[in-house]
């Protein structure tokens, strides 16, 4: 871990280039997630409804964000969903780079922001990992008001408990910044000295020496960017990203407090001016403008759910917002919690979860059809692309497929009756990404029982030039009716993509 050096930062170019570069961004889709679970349920949606939400959703996830869906997706609902018993990310930064939004739609309002937090921060973290979002968000309801940057951390700051490990981290930067105003890499040595080399304060899996997810250190990164960057939105993200770790979201975070401060007319116009105002951010059915509208619909309810009002006064609308202490919720933390709400999923809302992962899966049948007629697809994931190719290294008319998570294969399936006498051979020729590599596992499951024949890794270390075949020996099985399942199965989640060239029987098996 270290300071990014100044000559080794990109610089922020002129034109939509970056601009229109963060419709893909995981940081974004995740929170217009939660917009969409505040449009179809309303201002106030309960733990069930936001988890089962976030379940359906596919696209790719990591960290906490991923142990929360695995866990809903297992019928562990939240609160219990980000529990530190189900969850080794609980403390990691996943709701603090997506709280954007609560702050957004609860302009000066701190207890909406908590509220808000509450709900969709327990589905993916606990503790500190939920206190990192209402911070975040509780500064970007401060900036609405107030331009001053210290004000703002220290506002956000009231707005979670002052016993938390989060609390103390960044009144650290702050006491740092009052000292020295002028140096921000000796605040960034006092965070690492105090906090990421200090392992007895983490007891998660989002504290690691090269890359540290966890919110607290990305946190005090996000304050030293605002406290040092004076206001100064570019000088803001530059200090934030050179701070390093998670130093795509920590930016993001800092520059948009700063960018709700200013308010939308004295935002520099290189940060604004060629944004694609049609195209739709990444998995959602948002597009610049649409995403305004909602956020602006949804502010009018938050405040009207505050005590507020919006009224007309002189032809023109105000909001009137009642002033807010916050009340920061009840202190928990991730080495002591509290006890589990036992909240599972009930039946019916477990089917409606399992039809929803297979939408992807059934848009690929009939590719699949084309190339191994008989076979079902099962839990493909979007990531890489999945689908029926022309050609892929060097091989023409390949089906692709690939895990829905880092832990879940997915599968090919097909129940048939093997012939009797003759000796049935299961033919593959599979193959791997070039940069990465997946466990291949044969079933057969036969009168009820099922028998994995078959575990191969695909990867560099058993393909020739990207490539394998592979035989399975079905006598044993001859005269009976079977289902083969055939596993892509991921390893270490790094182009953990299938490639399928050949899947045959010896004799041919109709």
């Amino acid at each position: 871990c270290q300071i990014i050096p100044a000559d080794k930062m990109p610089r922020w170019g002129e034109g939509p280039a970056h601009i229109n570069a963060a419709f893909g961004q995981d940081d974004l889709y995740v929170e217009m997630t939660f917009l969409r679970t505040l449009e179809k349920y309303g201002i106030a949606p309960s733990w069930r409804q936001a988890g089962i939400e976030f379940a359906l959703t596919r696209y790719p996830l990591w960290c906490a964000n991923n142990a929360g869906r695995i866990n809903v997706r297992r019928g562990i609902m939240p609160p219990d969903s980000g529990h530190p018993k189900f969850s080794e990310w609980s403390e990691a930064i996943d709701y603090q780079i997506e709280a954007d939004f609560a702050g957004l739609i609860s302009p000066g309002l701190p207890n909406e922001v908590i509220r808000l937090g509450d709900i969709f921060g327990r589905v993916m973290n606990y503790g500190d990992g939920i206190y990192g979002g209402m911070w975040v968000g509780a500064m970007y309801a401060a900036a609405f008001f107030e331009s001053d940057p210290a004000k703002i951390v220290r506002t956000g700051l009231e707005a979670i408990p002052r016993e938390s490990r989060y609390h103390r981290c960044i009144s650290d930067v702050l006491k740092t910044w009052e000292q020295n105003p002028n140096d921000w890499e000796e605040a960034w040595k006092v965070v690492q000295r105090n906090w990421h080399d200090n392992p007895h304060l983490w007891r998660d899996k989002s504290h690691e020496a090269k890359h540290n997810v966890g919110a607290k250190v990305n946190g005090a990164y996000i304050a030293i960017g605002l406290l040092y960057g004076q206001g100064d939105p570019e000088k803001t993200i530059v200090i934030s990203t050179r701070c390093g770790q998670d130093s795509d979201c920590n930016p993001s975070n800092a520059g948009g407090v700063i960018f709700t401060a200013l308010g939308m007319d004295k935002i520099p116009p290189k940060f604004k001016e060629g944004l694609d105002q049609t195209q739709k951010f990444s998995h959602t059915d948002y597009n610049f403008p649409t995403l305004l509208e909602v956020c602006e619909r949804l502010a009018r309810q938050i405040v009207s759910h505050a005590g507020g009002q919006v009224v007309t006064e002189d032809g023109q609308e105000v909001f009137r917002i009642p002033v807010q202490k916050a009340t920061p919720p009840p202190l928990e933390q991730s080495d002591r919690p509290g006890p589990i709400s036992n909240s599972r999923a009930t039946s019916e809302e477990m089917e409606v979860i399992r039809k929803s992962r297979e939408f992807l899966a059934e848009q690929l049948q009939p590719q699949l059809d084309q190339f191994a007629r008989g076979w079902k697809l099962h839990l493909c994931g979007s990531d890489m692309d999945p689908g029926l190719k022309d050609q892929i290294r060097g091989r023409s008319r390949v089906f692709v497929t690939h895990p829905p998570q880092a832990n879940e294969s997915c599968y090919l399936e097909r129940t048939l009756r093997l012939p009797t006498g003759d000796k049935v051979v299961l033919k593959l020729t599979v193959g791997h990404h070039e940069h990465g590599d997946w466990r291949l596992v044969v079933t057969v499951t036969c009168d009820g029982q099922g028998h994995v024949v078959l575990k191969r890794d695909i990867g560099p270390k058993t393909c020739k030039d990207g490539w394998t075949d592979v035989e399975v020996d079905l006598s044993t099985y001859a005269g009976k009716t079977v289902t083969l399942k055939l596993e892509n199965s991921p390893t270490g989640w790094m182009c953990e993509a299938g490639y399928w060239a050949e899947i045959a029987f010896e004799p041919v098996v109709r």
